[in-house]
């Protein structure tokens, strides 16, 4: 079982790099910088869909995750007939300030979604990545093994790497979901959905992933709620546009949709998927939380909308 000062642990390396997502999705209104791009200080990778600018040295990096970001658009694309065009840059430390959104030029590593169209990932590893993992032996044994798994080294060392890189594919999927015109409707929906997606891909194509995915979520979750001033949908809704829950309270909503994105997955398989994608494009008018719901059930999945009805009693 875990103690209490363990958890503490736990959480305090992840609620950082879960208030990030939220500053740095695309349904968050964000100031990117005023700096038009000039490509000349990368070089363009070539043989892809997408656009892939990288800094001199980071070939192989490039290719890596451009490989695993084109065979997620191909999945994408059979399930939901929709490939969004954008551009997105392996940067070096040095080229970080010139494409990153501006709240995020001193957070060389956070992979996101500068406006849509371009996304940020880091070419190498860093103490960003490196400050959100606690010592492994100090950490409850169920716990340590999960990260020995998701994160560990053949040489012994540990990498957060392999979840940062999946966060790629979480801000990629709002750039689908804002350039395909659907409607999320409420702001945890937003989130949700590009779990959803997320989740999808890496259960379907490549459920060797899964452990990086579900690692970080898993710790916050498994502390339970005592110390959170704010657990409720409404309340999300209405402090989501400022932070206003703070940054340990977001952290617990984020891990909390995305368990719910392997719950829905796990209940309904990838066609829920592309049935809430295809509702959420043909509903755009308002709807209040009961006609929401409704449709989510008649049209989507039910375990989709268990996420509204059921959200308090497993608090």
């Amino acid at each position: 079982m875990t103690t209490q000062t363990n958890k503490g642990k736990i959480k305090s390396t992840v609620y950082l790099t879960l208030t990030l997502l939220m500053l740095c999705n695309g349904s968050y209104a964000q100031e990117t910088t005023k700096t038009t791009l000039e490509p000349s200080p990368f070089e363009e990778l070539k043989g892809f869909s997408q656009t892939y600018y990288y800094s001199l040295g980071h070939e192989a990096r490039a290719k890596d995750i451009a490989v695993f970001l084109q065979n997620a658009g191909s999945f994408f694309q059979k399930e939901i007939q929709f490939t969004p065009q954008v551009q997105l840059y392996i940067l070096a430390p040095q080229h970080w300030k010139d494409v990153a959104a501006k709240p995020l030029h001193d957070v060389y590593g956070f992979p996101h979604n500068i406006d849509h169209t371009r996304l940020a990932i880091a070419a190498e590893d860093n103490d960003f990545w490196r400050s959100f993992l606690p010592p492994v032996d100090q950490l409850p044994p169920p716990v340590a093994a999960q990260v020995k798994t998701a994160y560990g080294k053949s040489d012994g060392s540990y990498s957060m790497m392999p979840f940062f890189d999946l966060l790629a594919l979480h801000e990629m999927g709002h750039s689908y979901t804002s350039q395909a015109g659907l409607k999320m409707h409420r702001y945890w929906m937003g989130e949700l959905f590009v779990n959803i997606m997320l989740h999808t891909y890496v259960a379907e194509k490549q459920p060797e992933l899964l452990p990086a995915l579900e690692t970080f979520p898993n710790m916050v979750l498994e502390g339970g709620t005592a110390e959170y001033k704010f657990t409720s949908l409404e309340d999300f809704e209405n402090l989501y546009p400022t932070l206003g829950m703070g940054p340990k309270n977001y952290g617990w909503y984020q891990s909390k949709l995305h368990s719910a994105a392997k719950d829905i997955y796990n209940a309904g398989g990838k066609s829920v998927l592309r049935n809430l994608w295809k509702a959420l494009k043909e509903h755009q008018e308002e709807m209040t939380d009961e006609e929401f719901t409704a449709m989510l059930q008649m049209e989507v999945h039910q375990s989709v909308a268990d996420v509204y009805l059921n959200w308090n009693k497993t608090d």
